[in-house]
């Protein structure tokens, strides 16, 4: 009878721990099937706009130098240094402002004649050469202003480029920056109507900008009237847009 009784008390144990097992499986497979799944990626369009404007440049950029050979260091340094002042004095009393001549080279080289026999290159002369970059608005005045530093400079003068800019063209950015997210904007429909779906929230935007170089801006050549011509310059923008599609 005990061993009877014990084998009974033993049954009971196993059913109890086996009915606890399947409960926990139970639950746990609620909990399974209840969690969400996970957010899907929402269907997108991503587009390229770009937009450009045409504005006329107000402000002439020149590169001009003065240059000199002398058979010794000391007098070629001194003779550009001269001639650059005179240039620099010549233009702010012809009305330009100091601020807009800026001084961006100053060179000393010695000038190597033929090998000696022995191999060796002497030393025949120096050359010093000063340059200055000029801005100049109005650029009407550019032509007037070349002239006399050509003037002024002599044979020493040199002009190695001009070139023209916008000085302020912030009002032609926000120009060209609206008619790019128009141009992506446009393309984004285009793309929705095409699949069948409408253009939702805008999700991201990023933006480039750019100038393109003025058109119409010669070097000058002849120094009786220099042909300068500003043409136009276009400030040109581009950006990526990423809409949402529903």
């Amino acid at each position: 009878m005990p061993t009877r009784a014990r084998t009974r008390a033993y049954g009971r144990r196993i059913m109890a721990t086996m009915a606890a097992g399947l409960a926990m499986t139970a639950l746990s497979g609620c909990d399974s099937h209840s969690s969400e799944p996970p957010a899907a990626k929402p269907r997108h369009v991503t587009v390229r706009g770009s937009g450009q404007v045409q504005g006329v440049p107000d402000t002439l950029t020149a590169d001009v130098g003065i240059e000199f050979i002398a058979p010794d260091a000391t007098t070629a340094m001194n003779q550009a240094n001269d001639r650059q002042r005179a240039v620099i004095d010549a233009l702010v009393g012809a009305g330009m402002d100091r601020k807009d001549i800026r001084t961006t080279r100053v060179s000393l080289q010695p000038q190597y004649g033929d090998s000696e026999p022995s191999g060796t290159a002497t030393i025949t002369s120096y050359r010093a050469d000063n340059a200055l970059e000029i801005k100049i608005h109005p650029p009407d005045a550019a032509s007037r202003l070349l002239e006399l530093i050509v003037s002024t400079g002599g044979d020493a003068a040199r002009i190695s480029s001009v070139s023209y800019s916008i000085a302020d063209d912030s009002k032609l950015v926000t120009e060209a920056r609206a008619r790019a997210f128009e141009d992506a904007k446009s393309r984004a429909e285009q793309y929705a109507q095409l699949s069948g779906l409408r253009l939702g929230d805008v999700l991201s935007i990023s933006e480039a900008t750019g100038a393109a170089p003025a058109e119409g801006a010669p070097a000058p050549r002849a120094m009786t009237e220099v042909p300068l011509e500003p043409g136009q310059q276009a400030v040109a923008f581009s950006v990526n847009v990423v809409w949402e599609l529903n």
